[in-house]
């Protein structure tokens, strides 16, 4: 590799890009002089090191560090080649290829506070979308599409004021959109998505924080995978400001809204003992949740 300064290509044990990973130069009296990070294609180069022997460590969330000696010529020209990283002890992770949410098994909920001091709790029981997951992992997506219509609170007077203009406006706003573009290993068996929702009408950056829980066979014959997903969202950024004051310093509603994902996917397009649609035909799947709640895809 003809780039000046100490070069290494950071791959998996597979042979893909570890795009995070972290390259350290450190020199015989254990002095720290360079630190960078990897570009896209795993590519990481400690530009301006000088002639001698070094002590190099790459390192990557989610991965065993490994370490190299490293000897830099007067040209200040050096590779490592490729450095492989071998993920931490966790979960096998699932298989790439397209995923369908079991609407059996899975649960889309929300919470806000209530005079700053209740919780109250609410879902949706209408989502459609898929799971695409990728190799590498880091590039999987999400795209879902929550029915507003079927927020259910368990008090209707209050999901039939949540639907209205002073909050969600089910008429001019029927579906609560979003897009996982991809994700970053952020431990063992956890994982940072980022993600655009839209709500409201309002389209804003979100990340959710995963935690994947394993895959494995089912009765069907299938293979199954399971993840839990939170989020924190501020209902003004979405425009959603409607609120009461009800002494100093006390509103009605918070603006804070925890949401709680507890998602289980089986691979493919189809669930077991559920009836393919229309969308399915077409190799869509999708997300919808059952009458009890239970978070469909």
């Amino acid at each position: 590799m003809s780039t000046t300064g100490l070069s290494a290509q950071v791959r998996t044990n597979d042979g893909w890009a570890v795009p995070h990973a972290v390259l350290t130069v450190i020199d015989l009296t254990g002095t720290q002089i360079g630190r960078v990070s990897a570009g896209e294609d795993g590519t990481v180069v400690a530009a301006g090191v000088p002639a001698g022997t070094y002590t190099a460590i790459v390192t990557a969330v989610g991965y065993t560090p490994a370490a190299r000696t490293a000897i830099v010529p007067a040209s200040g020209v050096a590779t490592l080649g490729v450095v492989q990283l071998t993920r931490m002890g966790g979960l096998e992770l699932p298989p790439p290829g397209r995923w369908t949410i079991d609407p059996q098994h899975s649960v889309i909920g929300f919470t806000v506070r209530h005079l700053g001091m209740a919780n109250i709790r609410g879902r949706f029981t209408e989502v459609n979308g898929r799971i695409e997951v990728t190799e590498p992992i880091e590039r999987s997506s999400v795209h879902a599409s929550i029915s507003v219509a079927s927020l259910d609170t368990s008090v209707k007077m209050r999901d039939a004021h949540l639907l209205s203009s002073d909050f969600l406006e089910v008429e001019r706003y029927p579906t609560i959109d979003f897009r996982g573009t991809g994700v970053t290993p952020a431990g063992d068996d956890k994982w940072t998505m980022n993600g655009e929702l839209t709500l409201h009408g309002e389209a804003r950056p979100v990340q959710l924080a995963l935690a994947y829980h394993g895959a494995g066979p089912d009765a069907f014959g299938g293979t199954r995978a399971a993840f839990k997903a939170t989020a924190q969202l501020n209902r003004d950024d979405f425009g959603i400001s409607y609120n009461q004051i009800i002494r100093a310093g006390t509103v009605l509603i918070g603006t804070t809204v925890q949401v709680e994902l507890d998602i289980e996917v089986v691979q493919g397009t189809s669930i077991p003992g559920l009836e393919p649609s229309g969308d399915e035909a077409n190799g869509e799947q999708p997300l919808a949740a059952g009458g009890d709640g239970r978070f469909p895809a």
